[in-house]
C-alpha cells in the first residue's frame, strides 16, 4: 500500500507534458473540440505554418506583437493579398495564441482587422442564367440548377445528404451551414424529377459499394462513434458522390466522398464560356443571382435573408444596390430628355 501511494503521489506531482507535444497536435485538438469546419481547420493551419516559416521556423511562443504585425504587413505589401485574406490570417493567429497556446497577451486585442472594401456582387440576368444552364446537361446541369434554384453555397450543395431533401414539402434542409447553422430553403418544382433520377443513380452506386465491402460515408462530429452503422445507411449518402472511392486523410478508411469543389468551379467556368457570358462567373454568382431575382420578383428582404442563411439583414441589403431600386432607383435625366425629344 505504501508503494502504491508513493507512486500515485509521484504521478500527481509530475509535470504536465502536454505543452511539449507537437504544435499541430495541440492545434487539431483545440479546433476540433470547438467543432470548427474541416475547411476552417485547413485554412488556419495553412496560415500558422506560413507564419512560422516567415520567422525562420521559430516557435510561436517565442514571437509576439511585432512578429504578427510584420507578417500581416508582408502579406499586404509583398503578397498583395485582399483584405479578406489578411483577416483570415489574423483570425488564424488569434486562434493560435488564445486557444492553442493559451496566451494572455494584451497586444492580441490591439491588432485591427483590415477594412474590407464594399464590392457589389456579380449577378446574371435571367436570360444569362438560361443560357448557362442550356450549356449543361446531366449531373453538372443539376448541380448548377440547384445552386441557382435554391440559393445554396457550393459546399452546402456538395454536402447534401439524401435525408436532407424533402420531396413532400419541396424543401431542402441545409445542415451545419456557414457559422454551424441549420436552415431550410426551397426545392424548385422543376428539380423534383431530376433529383429523383439522381437518387436512383446514387442508390445503384451505393449498393455496388456495399456489395464490394465498402459503402460507408464520412459522418460529422462524433456520430460515427455513436451510431457505428449510420455511415452505411442510405439516408446519409451524399446526393453528389465522387466518381471514385478514396482514403480518409485522418483515419485511412476507404470511403466515397462528395464531388470535389474544384470540379464544380470548372463546370461553371466552362458553361459560362460556352454561353458566351463575359461577366466573371463562379458558382457563388448563381447564389447572388438567386437572391437578386427573388427581390426582383417582389419577395421581401427578410424572406430572402432566411433563405440565404444570413445572420444580419445588412448582408442581404447588398442585393438592393444591384437592383438599383428603393432610394437609389431613380431615372437618368438623359432618359427624360430623350423621351421628350422623341
Amino acid at each position: 500500500m505504501r508503494e502504491r501511494s508513493d507512486s500515485a503521489a509521484q504521478s500527481d506531482s509530475a509535470p504536465d507534458n502536454r505543452p511539449n507535444r507537437r504544435l499541430i497536435e495541440r492545434f487539431r485538438e483545440a479546433i476540433r473540440s470547438r467543432h470548427y469546419s474541416r475547411r476552417t481547420e485547413q485554412a488556419y493551419w495553412y496560415w500558422i505554418r506560413n507564419f512560422v516559416r516567415f520567422h525562420g521556423m521559430r516557435h510561436p511562443e517565442a514571437l509576439g506583437a511585432a512578429e504578427v504585425t510584420a507578417f500581416l504587413s508582408w502579406l499586404a505589401t509583398e503578397r498583395d493579398v485582399a483584405a479578406a485574406t489578411q483577416n483570415q490570417a489574423l483570425s488564424a493567429l488569434l486562434f493560435l495564441y488564445k486557444q492553442v497556446l493559451g496566451a494572455e497577451l494584451p497586444w492580441l486585442e490591439g491588432i485591427a482587422h483590415a477594412k474590407r472594401p464594399v464590392r457589389l456582387p456579380v449577378v446574371l440576368t435571367t436570360a444569362e442564367v438560361a443560357r448557362l444552364l442550356g450549356a449543361l446537361e446531366g449531373v453538372p446541369w443539376l448541380l448548377c440548377a440547384l445552386l441557382y434554384g435554391s440559393g445554396l453555397r457550393q459546399i452546402e450543395c456538395l454536402s447534401l445528404r439524401v435525408k436532407d431533401v424533402d420531396f413532400a414539402y419541396r424543401q431542402i434542409l441545409v445542415r451545419d451551414g456557414k457559422g454551424g447553422k441549420d436552415r431550410v430553403t426551397m426545392l424548385p418544382q422543376n428539380l423534383v424529377e431530376p433529383l429523383r433520377a439522381q437518387f436512383g443513380r446514387v442508390r445503384i452506386l451505393h449498393r455496388r459499394d456495399l456489395a464490394e465491402g465498402y459503402g460507408e460515408v464520412w459522418l460529422p462530429h462524433a456520430l460515427a462513434r455513436k451510431y457505428r452503422r449510420a455511415g452505411f445507411e442510405w439516408g446519409w449518402q451524399f446526393v453528389f458522390p465522387s466518381g471514385k472511392r478514396s482514403a480518409d486523410p485522418e483515419s485511412g478508411v476507404i470511403r466515397r466522398h462528395h464531388l470535389h469543389p474544384d470540379t464544380v468551379g470548372r463546370i461553371v467556368k466552362r458553361a459560362a464560356r460556352a454561353a458566351r457570358i463575359v461577366k466573371p462567373v463562379s458558382s457563388h454568382t448563381l447564389r447572388h443571382s438567386f437572391a437578386t431575382h427573388l427581390l426582383e420578383g417582389g419577395y421581401d428582404i427578410r424572406t430572402v435573408q432566411e433563405l440565404l442563411g444570413h445572420s444580419d439583414v445588412s448582408t442581404t441589403m447588398i442585393y438592393t444596390h444591384v437592383l438599383n431600386k428603393g432610394g437609389r432607383g431613380v431615372a437618368s435625366p438623359l432618359d427624360r430628355v430623350t423621351s421628350s425629344s422623341g
